[in-house]
């Protein structure tokens, strides 16, 4: 398990760096705006990413 764990992590990493590796200033853009959004669509954002999580995860298992 743990190591499924690792694999997830690398993956994770390997992922989030592509958009600032590819194209810094998305990268700013997409923080400045991250940065003007209220609570509450920040909250709905999160959420909806951890339910898409849960099913492709789901679908994958």
């Amino acid at each position: 398990m743990w190591q499924e764990l690792w694999v997830a992590l690398a993956l994770m990493l390997i992922i989030e760096g592509l958009i600032p590796f590819l194209s810094p200033s998305l990268m700013r853009q997409a923080l400045i705006t991250m940065a003007q959004t209220n609570d509450r669509n920040m909250r709905i954002g999160g959420l909806l990413s951890m339910i898409f999580g849960l099913i492709v995860l789901y679908a994958v298992k």
